[in-house]
């Protein structure tokens, strides 16, 4: 068998508000506890499991592979929300997104400062 990702834990200074902004954002269901983390069920087999973190903790990069549909659903709640978002990690041009690889792609940030990604095609695929 090859290796596999199976979870990986992400720091936040409330997981629990933090794991269910992101299952709102993706659409999924609510954070399931876990011992003492939130923990994301991605349906891929791989989870994020978000814990509760005091003091300073490194802000990461999580990018998702979803289809057009699940990007609409999302990118509406982005708007929804009022978030800013842009077309690229520089956060070079506010309230943009981008088309790479003949896809769609949208960047933006959790309440911890996470820089979450959205896409709907893999980049170098196209």
């Amino acid at each position: 068998m090859a290796p596999q990702l199976n979870h990986t834990i992400v720091h936040a200074a409330d997981a629990r508000t933090a794991a269910e902004f992101l299952t709102d954002i993706l659409g999924l269901p609510a954070p399931g506890r876990y011992g003492h983390f939130w923990q994301v069920d991605l349906g891929n087999g791989v989870s994020l499991d978000y814990a509760d973190s005091s003091g300073d903790f490194t802000r990461q990069h999580y990018a998702f592979l979803v289809s057009e549909e699940e990007f609409d659903k999302g990118f509406g709640r982005i708007q929804d929300l009022n978030l800013d978002y842009w077309p690229d990690p520089m956060r070079s041009r506010l309230r943009e997104i981008n088309h790479n690889d003949g896809g769609r792609g949208v960047y933006f940030q959790d309440p911890d400062g996470h820089f979450l990604e959205l896409i709907t095609r893999p980049y170098g695929s196209g």
